[in-house]
């Protein structure tokens, strides 16, 4: 029973989640939150590791399909931000750019993800 351990789709959400874990970080240094700046650096360090190791271990075909899926992934993060940006615009209870930012980061993700397990 073999077994994938690696996939351009795994290193695009890795990259993904990266992203998302980045977009949180005004928050923590808004709000004063040293530790969990800290921890989230920390996190973002070990998947940049991972998906590095990944990455040497990908089939040369799986890394010419990453830049289309990198493309894909970073439509979506910007259409999952402005859509965060535009539905706080419109209801009026956004708590700020920086919780908009985020949110919108994580839609984009799903929707990503969600494109990904629908192929």
């Amino acid at each position: 029973m073999s077994q994938r351990m690696t996939s351009p789709e795994r290193i695009s959400l890795g990259a993904g989640l990266c992203a998302i874990m980045l977009a949180t970080l005004p928050r923590y240094v808004a709000g004063g939150h040293d530790t969990r700046l800290t921890l989230v650096l920390m996190a973002v360090a070990a998947i940049v590791l991972v998906m590095g190791i990944q990455w040497r271990w990908l089939p040369e075909e799986g890394k010419q399909r990453l830049p289309a899926l990198f493309t894909r992934l970073l439509g979506l993060l910007v259409l999952g931000v402005g859509a965060s940006f535009a539905w706080y615009g419109m209801t009026g209870s956004g708590s700020g750019w920086a919780v908009s930012l985020s949110h919108g980061a994580t839609f984009g993700l799903l929707l990503y993800a969600l494109t990904l397990w629908r192929r």
